[in-house]
């Protein structure tokens, strides 16, 4: 009989490797990909007065194994840079072997393309050009990560356009809608797409070191810390005053009261935040890159409750 130490020592082994697992998709990139799908659902209740939870779950599925497929690939071309910027991942703290993460890496593709082939023709194309600029983004010979320029574009191509208008398109294909996309969807895309370029942009001022190091050119590399720290304050700034801008715009489908507030209430607090943020103390710049993320989770928070309030 199996002696309660072992068991003990099982389940905490079960335990680290999901933990490890976890920290390997990249959690403020899951937490992005299940607001984004959430969002866009509640966008198209608000708009066709029909639901489903059997059409968001299936998609969820699908586009969670696309995220890690394309996260999980960028580590295992990153590890020796990840052992000076992000030494906390781990296929660079070795908590995962470079095999487990291939092993992961294949199976959550192939997963994410065979569900959204089941789904329909609009999620299957949303995902399989997702995965698609995700591998030329990673992989060589072709790794678009190496030019500033087309890295952001294959960042907030794919969390902009791609996939808002890839997930409303598919809702309104699976519940027979009309095939078109309303000002509202248009508006949140747009929004996103250029926030996106604020993360995409932003997301290298702490990796400075590392990319320097292993010739990885990037616009912080390019302009320095403080340039791109202000581009990237600016850039969150015209999203927010766009978004206000619109919601007066005669029939957008949103409650403009609602987005005016809400908006102007967290531009004030993105200033009054990053005014704080010493470009000196890497673990600062860290913080305000996670704030910034959080500030793109409540967009498909606070977009969809003013759809649902007008």
């Amino acid at each position: 009989m199996e002696s309660i130490e072992n068991r003990k020592f099982k389940i905490q082994n079960f335990i680290n490797w999901f933990y490890a697992l976890w920290k390997f998709s990249r959690p403020h990139t899951i937490i992005g990909t299940t607001l984004s799908v959430w969002g866009l659902y509640l966008i198209a209740i608000s708009l066709f007065s029909y639901h489903s939870l059997l059409s968001p779950l299936e998609s969820w599925i699908a586009c969670l194994c696309g995220n890690v497929y394309i996260v999980g690939l960028n580590q295992l071309e990153d590890i020796e840079i990840d052992r000076i910027n992000k030494p906390n991942l781990p296929l660079a703290s070795g908590e995962l072997t470079p095999r487990t993460g291939k092993l992961i890496v294949a199976v959550t593709g192939i997963l994410a393309l065979l569900l959204a082939g089941i789904q329909g023709p609009f999620l299957l194309g949303m995902v399989g050009i997702s995965l698609a600029i995700g591998t030329v983004y990673s992989l060589p010979p072709i790794r678009l990560k190496r030019f500033p320029f087309w890295a952001a574009l294959c960042i907030f191509a794919v969390r902009g356009a791609i996939v808002n208008l890839g997930l409303f398109l598919h809702f309104s294909w699976v519940w027979q809608q009309e095939q078109s996309i309303p000002p509202a969807v248009w508006a949140l895309t747009l929004f996103i797409i250029v926030f996106t370029f604020a993360i995409a942009i932003f997301k290298d001022v702490p990796d400075l070191e590392g990319d320097r190091q292993y010739n990885i050119t990037t616009f912080t590399i390019k302009l320095g810390q403080q340039a791109v720290f202000d581009l990237a304050r600016w850039v969150i700034t015209i999203c927010y005053l766009g978004m206000i801008g619109v919601a007066w715009l005669p029939g957008f489908s949103a409650n403009a009261i609602f987005l005016v507030i809400s908006h102007l209430l967290l531009l004030g607090i993105m200033w009054w935040r990053s005014g704080n943020v010493n470009l000196e103390d890497k673990s600062a710049i860290a913080s305000f890159y996670q704030f910034i993320w959080k500030l793109f989770y409540l967009e498909y928070l606070l977009f969809p409750i003013a759809c649902l309030l007008d």
